[in-house]
């Protein structure tokens, strides 16, 4: 019942969207966002990231997951050693006004030993899609990060064998 109510959710919040035209964001510098981790703790980005590589795993849609799923089995794999954060990102004040119902939806479906790496983003939601764009939401955007919130890497394309390789070029 729970995971129905949720899909009802998501199909709302899609309907309520902004479309923005991709872009390729290579070379600038991440907005300044915030978010929650499922274990409820409040995240400032790129700010509290500290290590001297970071990578988020951006999604728009629930399907999105499936593409975020095969960039983290895809690094676990390949041992590759980085910081990495889940964005689900959602615009719009409508999802704002049902953020605990979908977060619980996500916790219920997510390891809790995972949550900490969960970052939900409500309130700049927009604002991120923008930034990105939101053409293909299926497609997780991919953003390698230095310390200073420089984006050293994008990629929008879907899970390739190639972009994993040119994400660990920058590492």
């Amino acid at each position: 019942m729970r995971l129905i109510i949720l899909c009802v959710f998501i199909t709302l919040i899609a309907a309520c969207s902004t479309n923005h035209p991709n872009q390729d964001i290579t070379g600038k510098k991440f907005p300044s966002i915030s978010g929650q981790t499922l274990e409820k703790n409040s995240m400032n980005m790129p700010g509290d990231f500290e290590e001297d590589f970071t990578l988020l795993l951006i999604g728009y849609k629930q399907n999105s997951q499936f593409d975020i799923d095969r960039w983290l089995i895809a690094l676990d794999m390949t041992k590759t050693k980085i910081s990495a954060y889940e964005l689900p990102t959602i615009q719009g004040l409508f999802p704002r006004m049902f953020s605990t119902v979908i977060d619980n939806g996500m916790r219920a479906g997510i390891p809790k030993q995972l949550w900490k790496g969960v970052v939900t983003v409500y309130e700049d939601g927009d604002k991120v899609q923008a930034f990105t764009g939101n053409e293909n939401p299926n497609n997780a955007r991919v953003v390698l990060l230095d310390k200073n919130g420089l984006i050293l890497y994008f990629y929008d394309d879907g899970f390739s064998v190639e972009a994993l390789n040119q994400l660990k070029s920058h590492l």
